[in-house]
């Protein structure tokens, strides 16, 4: 069966669910202002193709360590609703009914961790999931990545892993997104798609011939 990969941040959702999660905690008053700034200067490293994944991880995860799991799972359940609902895009949503109505398996793979994306990918209403896991213990986070993050070339390292646990292949798929980061799973994707690409992406994209579409 074709597989329809797809990024998460600024390509399903209209903003970026790992930066807004920042805004959120800083907004209850779970962190201070040195964490907000901190949250800012990691999201503009990111967008400049610069970020060093596993320092952004453990500085996100840092204030999380005192709840537990089921504190945790309350605090998303409030950010799913204040911040991601506003971020859903109609397009995006009718994108992923058109693969899913072509009898297409629905994938998200992103660099952002589990523990914020798993409820967003129920909410789309896509089954398999890959992203940045966390360590747990006792009913915690450990504040440690759970084997490789996602992210950038090592989101094929992921995919790869997956297709090999599910017995799935690459044959006629697609994946879409919207950054130069993942430049490395688009070259390797039957129907590689830029969705609102940033600049580099947009530039590699029009030089390969690749589909450029908007879901804004």
């Amino acid at each position: 069966m074709t597989l329809a990969v797809f990024d998460l941040d600024s390509t399903l959702l209209n903003g970026d669910s790992d930066h807004a999660w920042g805004e959120f905690l800083a907004r209850k008053g779970i962190v201070d202002r040195a964490y907000k700034e901190g949250n800012d200067r990691f999201y503009r490293e990111y967008l400049a193709g610069n970020l060093d994944v596993r320092e952004y991880i453990e500085f996100m995860v840092q204030p999380l360590l005192s709840f537990d799991l089921s504190e945790l799972n309350e605090l998303r359940r409030e950010f799913i609703r204040d911040s991601i609902q506003p971020m859903r895009l109609p397009k995006a949503e009718s994108l992923l009914a058109e693969h899913r109505g072509w009898g297409h398996i629905l994938v998200i793979i992103t660099s952002t961790t589990r523990l914020i994306t798993e409820p967003i990918a129920r909410l789309l209403g896509v089954e398999h999931l890959l992203a940045t896991d966390l360590e747990t213990e006792g009913g915690r986070l450990t504040g440690r990545i759970k084997g490789i993050p996602c992210f950038g070339p090592n989101k094929v390292l992921k995919l790869n892993d997956w297709l090999r646990s599910t017995g799935h292949s690459l044959d006629g798929s697609f994946f879409y997104s919207d950054s130069h980061t993942d430049l490395p799973l688009l070259e390797l994707v039957h129907n590689p798609v830029a969705v609102d690409p940033d600049s580099t992406l947009h530039a590699e994209a029009a030089s390969r011939g690749w589909p450029v579409i908007s879901l804004r």
